[in-house]
């Protein structure tokens, strides 16, 4: 079936774009305002996006009310957040901290989470989280009520239990143990199913082989 995007109500581009871009990873953000009010929530509309610079992009969608959502408006106060990576035993405190709290409520203690200082920003990261990226913002993009954050990392913690061989930066991926969203409401998953495929030789390496057959 065709879908005009050009046509359709956000919500339902929304129902297109959640059930069908899956898996998608978690950025469990942590922020402080500009009165130094913490705030935690979770966000699934992530992923890396660059190595040189390293950059992150979130998309922070409107809250319930039609209204910025606190982390955004913290990023832009701020120029600093914190990307925590959720493992599943986290999974209850990340839900809770997705609550729509005022924005003086502090999601870290009603989800009653552990922090660790960090290195180069001042938002605290999730002491639960086996990888979190400190980031500053390099670029917003604002949408009305809507904000792109495009973070530069600027320092990276990984838990030692899941490095294989630090000198190498070789992580034990599955360890992490990390859940993303699915489609529907509330669907989450982990990466209990994979495979492996060998990538690609260069092109004028196949044209070699081809010529060798």
């Amino acid at each position: 079936m065709e879908f005009d995007f050009e046509k359709l109500a956000a919500d339902d581009r929304y129902k297109l774009l959640t059930s069908t871009i899956v898996p998608r990873p978690i950025a469990w953000i942590t922020t402080l305002s500009k009165n130094g009010v913490r705030n935690a929530a979770p966000f699934s509309f992530f992923n890396a996006m660059s190595k040189d610079p390293a950059l992150l992009a979130v998309g922070i969608m409107a809250d319930g009310d039609n209204s910025m959502k606190d982390t955004a408006r913290n990023i832009l106060d701020t120029r600093e957040f914190v990307v925590n990576l959720v493992p599943r035993p986290a999974a209850e405190a990340m839900n809770l901290t997705s609550i729509d709290a005022p924005p003086e409520i502090d999601e870290l203690s009603l989800a009653k989470l552990d922090t660790r200082p960090s290195l180069k920003v001042r938002p605290e990261r999730i002491a639960i989280s086996p990888v979190s990226f400190e980031c500053r913002l390099h670029t917003p993009i604002e949408l009305s009520n809507q904000l792109i954050a495009i973070g530069e990392v600027v320092q990276a913690h990984v838990a030692d239990e899941v490095m294989l061989d630090p000198a190498k930066l070789y992580v034990d991926t599955p360890k992490l143990d990390l859940i993303s969203r699915l489609h529907g409401r509330g669907l989450y998953g982990a990466a209990e199913t994979t495979f492996q495929m060998p990538r690609p030789q260069s092109y004028e390496e196949m044209k070699k082989e081809k010529a060798r057959v």
